[in-house]
Parts: structure tokens; C-alpha cells; sequence
């Protein structure tokens, strides 16, 4: 499997666990334990976006692309600068 199809998976997989909207993937990694991917989840829309909370969910996919684990790592608001 490659990175995009892996993003894929795992934002799809959290989205079905969750039923929350994912927004972008700010992280992929792989070792010998699978794929590690952060996914950025929209957990509360707001008017105006930027003023929307999202969240860093930590993501585990193995070798086929099948969700093992996943934990929220921070929330933040949009507009919020991450370093």
C-alpha cells in the first residue's frame, strides 16, 4: 500500500469509529508496527470556521491498511497556530 491510499483508510476508518469529519492528515509515518497517521477532525463546526474546534487523532493502521488503534491527542480551535 502506498501513503495517499493509507491516508485514506485512516481518515475513512476514524470517521466511521468517530462520526465526526475529518479535515487533513499532518502526519504519516511507517515501521515495523504499520502505519502511523495524524488525522485533523473537525469536533465542533462553527460560523466562522476559523473559530471551529478541531482535534489530532493518532492513528495505528497495519500493513492492509485495517485500523488497529487510534487516541485524540489535543484539541485546538482553527485559528489557533500548532507549533
Amino acid at each position: 500500500m502506498n501513503g495517499p491510499t493509507i491516508a485514506r483508510l485512516a481518515k475513512e476508518q476514524l470517521s466511521e469509529l468517530t462520526g465526526l469529519t475529518p479535515d487533513t492528515v499532518s502526519k504519516l509515518s511507517k515501521d515495523t508496527d504499520g502505519w502511523h497517521v495524524a488525522v485533523e477532525m473537525i469536533e465542533v463546526k462553527r460560523i466562522p470556521n476559523t473559530s471551529d474546534v478541531l482535534a489530532t487523532y493518532e492513528t495505528l493502521l497495519d500493513p492492509e491498511g485495517n485500523l488497529v488503534s487510534y487516541i485524540r491527542t489535543q484539541r485546538y480551535y482553527r485559528s489557533q497556530v500548532k507549533n
